[in-house]
């Protein structure tokens, strides 16, 4: 069976790697992402990731992954920030508080889906404005959920998590893992 990634996140493409995996292709859906009216963070995710998938076809010797990752601020989606403007509105408003990374992972085959949805609460410390303009300045918010990365600058403003690390990142191995295993991709085997 081939593996299809269907994200250009190259975090998830890393995050495979730890699985031993390298995925056949790269196919990235095109589907509108933004929220409808009134939708909650957790079923817009797993929406997204599901219309992801749906946008792809699969062959009969294929097994496709997505995954979408949404910041959830009580019932609030905060999303990719489009400029560094809304990156400063959502740092702003997460700075100091609690909140819920959630990632949906949708796993396809030609004759069934898997899907998971994965949910971490996360603390971000107090920012001081040196600390947020400094960020901004590194434009390291750009493309990510909510305006931050853990794995990068903003790792030093998470003082605390519970959950899924890998899923703040973008996915969730330990579930993915289970996920390819049910859907037939062989893992932890010998060289």
């Amino acid at each position: 069976m081939k593996l299809i990634l269907g994200s250009g996140s190259p975090r998830r493409k890393e995050l495979l790697a730890q699985l031993g995996l390298e995925p056949d292709e790269i196919r990235s859906p095109d589907i509108d992402e933004n929220p409808y009216k009134g939708e909650l963070p957790r079923p817009y995710c797993s929406r997204i990731a599901r219309q992801k998938a749906d946008a792809i076809p699969v062959g009969v010797d294929e097994i496709l992954l997505c995954a979408d990752t949404t910041v959830a601020l009580g019932r609030r989606i905060l999303g990719k920030p489009a400029d560094a403007g809304e990156a400063a509105h959502f740092l702003t408003q997460l700075s100091g508080r609690r909140h819920r990374v959630i990632t949906a992972i949708v796993v396809k085959t030609a004759h069934r889906v898997w899907e998971k949805d994965v949910v971490t609460t996360v603390r971000m410390k107090q920012l001081s404005d040196l600390e947020l303009n400094a960020y901004l300045a590194s434009n390291d918010w750009q493309g990510k959920a909510g305006g931050y990365a853990i794995q990068g600058l903003a790792g030093a403003f998470i003082p605390w998590i519970s959950g899924s690390y890998t899923g703040v990142m973008g996915l969730p191995v330990t579930e993915t893992a289970q996920l390819l295993a049910t859907a037939g991709i062989p893992l932890y085997q010998p060289a």
